[in-house]
């Protein structure tokens, strides 16, 4: 979105057209929808504009649920914000550390601000790029206790500042950015503003753990199964004590594992009853040494991050599943076994070995009432497959 589309947008008539618009539909016919806004004399800037923004709040449920219809998006700001489920999380630790004003720099369309906002936190929110910041003005605008600033990170004047938060830019473009110091702002940046204030910096759950200072407490976070980000706490934002952790959230809320350091595996043992996949979360944190020993595990392999124990326990942090059979890992064997239990709808998930898992379906042809999961992987130093079912009181 440009300048002039966001005029458009922010104008009486475009702001009073999205809110008159029925929910954004991928089905529905877009020419026929322009042609009949066009009937209806709005103009083709306008429209295209309105329709833009009907399209990114659709998306943006997915983040925000409710609270995507009231706000504005830019492609990219959508991309990069923060969900409001995480973005919560992050408010919640300034408001425990008690501090009471918060720099947001790199703030994007708003997300972690208006989370801080909520909780009766001063914020300023600092944005260089003017159409974002715009944005941001806008979806914060119903806190009186905000107020954006168009500037770049590293002038913001953090003067009676409590605490820091950062979401450096990873993108040019379409272009990912691999080299930190080219983030907006660098990481350098954001570890010299750490170490002079309380500090979050929201990372991607991928970067080098070897950036990772000592002296921070680093969070990988899931939602839903998704690994969607780490967290860097400093200062009093860092709890003591903790140094890896594990944030799971779902339908059961949230919960976490946190440790000292990363967790030693446990040993590797005989495939049991049940076998439990952790969640990514956790195998980025390198707590599934740990996890075992919660569930009286032991690993399949060493450096393969599946759990096998020999009764079913429930927990957050790992879908499990009732192991039903075990067999080599051959493609016309296991052809004929899924053919006859009659498994049609066929999951297959593998570590530790060079599988492409949609071709071997497709090899495998399911054909059948039944469902299953495949596991190809190796159990101790032997390729194998394992066919097993979920067990229902997983959290989904």
């Amino acid at each position: 979105m440009d300048a002039s589309e966001l005029r458009e947008i922010l104008s009486l008539d475009g702001l009073r057209l999205l809110d008159e618009l029925p929910p954004w539909d991928t089905t529905a016919d877009v020419v026929r929808t322009v042609s009949a806004l066009r009937k209806a004399g709005h103009a083709p800037g306008l429209v295209a504009a309105v329709l833009g923004q009907s399209r990114l709040r659709s998306r943006a449920r997915a983040k925000f649920g409710p609270f995507a219809d009231r706000m504005l998006f830019t492609e990219a700001g959508l991309e990069q914000a923060t969900r409001l489920s995480v973005a919560a999380q992050h408010a919640g630790r300034f408001q425990r550390a008690g501090i009471t004003w918060v720099a947001d720099l790199g703030c994007g369309i708003g997300a972690d601000a208006m989370a801080l906002a909520s909780l009766d936190l001063e914020v300023t929110a600092v944005e260089r790029d003017e159409v974002t910041a715009a944005v941001a003005a806008y979806n914060l605008a119903p806190w009186s206790n905000a107020r954006v600033e168009q500037a770049n990170a590293e002038d913001a004047d953090l003067a009676g500042i409590g605490g820091v938060y950062l979401d450096p830019a990873r993108r040019d473009g379409s272009r990912r950015l691999t080299d930190p110091a080219d983030w907006s702002p660098s990481l350098d940046f954001a570890f010299d503003v750490a170490a002079r204030y309380p500090t979050g910096v929201k990372l991607g759950p991928g970067i080098d753990r070897e950036l990772i200072p000592d002296d921070a407490e680093a969070q990988w976070v899931s939602v839903d199964r998704d690994v969607v980000e780490l967290g860097l706490w400093f200062g009093v934002l860092a709890r003591p004590g903790i140094r890896r952790s594990a944030l799971v959230i779902g339908s059961h809320g949230a919960a976490e594992l946190t440790a000292e350091a990363d967790s030693p595996d446990e040993g590797v043992g005989a495939l049991g009853e049940y076998l439990y996949e952790p969640d990514g979360a956790v195998i980025r944190a390198r707590l599934i040494g740990d996890l075992a020993r919660s569930l009286d595990g032991r690993m399949l392999a060493p450096t393969i991050a599946y759990i096998t124990a020999d009764t079913a326990i429930e927990t957050p942090f790992a879908s499990a599943f009732r192991v039903v059979a075990e067999f080599p890992l051959d493609q016309r064997a296991l052809k004929r076994e899924i053919a006859s239990r009659g498994i049609g709808t066929l999951e297959i998930k593998k570590r530790g070995v060079d599988i492409d898992p949609a071709a071997f379906r497709t090899a495998l042809a399911p054909k059948g009432d039944g469902s299953a999961t495949l596991f190809l992987t190796r159990v101790g130093s032997g390729r194998r497959a394992i066919l097993a079912e979920r067990v229902s009181h997983e959290p989904q």
